[in-house]
């Protein structure tokens, strides 16, 4: 049987399966947000011993689980599988609620994404490399298995989109055909919109091909009545001459004379270089200038976009730089930890939440020293200084037979805070929902180790640490 002949029963299958999903239950793991009143939180914050450090003052009212209805949704990074997210959003009030979608799925690609871990430990010199999944394109099964995958989650998109809204979905020539075809049939073939190929220079070649240098990006509306913003390019005039037209405006540049036109469906744009400033190090990492020219075509000021399948988190960053707000699921610590350091950097506004059946904060075995004096005007002064880390309790262990294993163990006997990559504080913690008053993320290899900060209230401190291996444990002072 082949593939095609399955289709008929692939979208039925995944029509049910959308229909009974259930909703992923979801808990707030940490809140940063600016909104909050001053007696709750201080916009105080230090910087010692290299790393950032950024006040994240507290408050501000937060609606359900998944964005809640009623209110308008705060900026989320969503650790979960995205189809029971979908259902979640769906069930709180959000259906219709989305103006821009896109996604980046896995591009049957059969292969499994890592990301380098380096254990730089002092005695070992050159440090061994640990290698952890970012996530698996692996696909055992044959392609009905992905796009089985796939299918529903396209239902999902389409009850969660406006009327007015716009589906892109980021594939390449492994699968993209086939995709048209589902989205052609969820969608209907009259809102398709465009095929945009995306050109770029980075990869490799092969004698035995053209070389492979474009990906492809199904665009599709809800409806005939889908929001666009035609984008322009410059457009070169023959010979780079002046035409001298009457009623037709030309420019002219270094390279010569142009006018411009309506973009058309080829884009080159640079992928994410080894060097850029843009790189986070995880794999597959799309550039911004690719969704900055996507939200800016298909959304506004103050709409919602969403990135199901949120990886390195630039969906989310470019709808933060265009004052959109914005929803990153994943299902993957890694890259919940990428997209939260990110956003973070960015000052934006946000919470972290996670389903609760793949287990939330862990309890804490890192030490943290505090200090707490008077301050001028009434305030508390409180210093937290990350002491040591250790390793969460329950988190999975490295093979004790592997050679970064050993290098793991130097570590956490002497310089352990190498292991954290983000850490916050909540200094007047309510026992429900941390709301850190100031977070640190790891910068140029480091991170400092301690925070002060002057506040109008200290009561019960929760400190949150994440180390490298996405693990996220808290221990709360009293």
């Amino acid at each position: 049987m082949t593939v095609l002949s399955e289709l008929e029963r692939i979208l039925s299958d995944a029509k049910e399966e959308w229909r009974g999903q259930e909703a992923a239950p979801m808990e707030t793991l940490e809140t940063i947000t600016a909104d909050g009143p001053a007696e709750t939180g201080s916009r105080g914050g230090g910087a010692k011993n290299g790393g950032d450090v950024r006040p994240a003052p507290v408050g501000g009212a937060v609606a359900g689980a998944a964005g809640g209805s009623g209110a308008r949704p705060l900026n989320q990074i969503a650790l979960a599988d995205n189809l029971g997210f979908m259902k979640a959003c769906a069930d709180d009030g959000m259906g219709g609620a989305f103006n821009l979608i896109y996604i980046d799925p896995p591009f049957f690609s059969k292969r499994n994404y890592d990301a380098e871990v380096k254990l730089a430990a002092p005695a070992h010199g050159t440090a061994p490399t640990w290698r952890q999944t970012n996530y698996s394109d692996a696909w055992p099964g044959d392609l009905g298995q992905y796009l089985r995958m796939l299918a529903p989650r396209l239902y999902g998109f389409k009850e969660l989109l406006a009327d007015t809204g716009c589906l892109w979905v980021h594939l390449d020539w492994h699968v993209v055909h086939y995709a048209k075809v589902l989205m052609d049939e969820i969608f209907g073939a009259g809102n398709f919109v465009n095929e945009i190929i995306w050109n770029y220079k980075s990869g490799g070649a092969s004698k035995r091909r053209f070389a492979r240098k474009h990906d492809t990006l199904l665009f599709y509306s809800k409806t005939a009545e889908y929001h666009f913003n035609p984008q322009k390019e410059k457009s070169y005039n023959r010979e780079l001459k002046p035409y001298r037209f009457k009623g037709v405006k030309e420019y002219k540049d270094a390279l010569g004379w142009y006018t411009l036109v309506n973009m058309k469906d080829v884009w080159e744009l640079d992928m994410v270089g080894r060097t850029s400033k843009e790189r986070t190090g995880y794999a597959t990492q799309k550039p911004e200038s690719l969704l900055l020219r996507i939200l800016e075509s298909c959304s506004e000021e103050g709409d919602l976009c969403g990135d199901f399948f949120g990886g390195s988190g630039t969906m989310a960053a470019a709808a933060e730089r265009l004052g959109r707000r914005w929803l990153s699921c994943d299902q993957g610590r890694l890259a919940a930890l990428s997209t939260q350091k990110r956003m973070a950097g960015l000052g934006a506004n946000f919470r972290l939440t996670a389903d609760r059946r793949l287990g939330g904060d862990l309890p804490g075995r890192f030490e943290a020293e505090l200090n707490i004096s008077a301050a001028p005007a009434g305030k508390t002064r409180i210093s937290v200084r990350l002491a040591k880390y250790a390793l969460p309790e329950g988190a999975p262990p490295l093979p004790p037979e592997a050679p970064q294993s050993r290098a793991l163990d130097e570590i956490l006997s002497g310089a352990s805070l190498g292991l954290v990559e983000y850490w916050s504080v909540d200094v007047d913690y309510d026992g429900e929902s941390h709301k850190p008053t100031a977070w640190k993320a790891k910068k140029d290899g480091r991170i400092g180790d301690e925070i002060e900060l002057a506040a109008e209230r200290v009561g019960a401190v929760r400190v949150r640490a994440v180390d490298i291996f996405g693990n996220s444990s808290f221990r709360v002072y009293t």
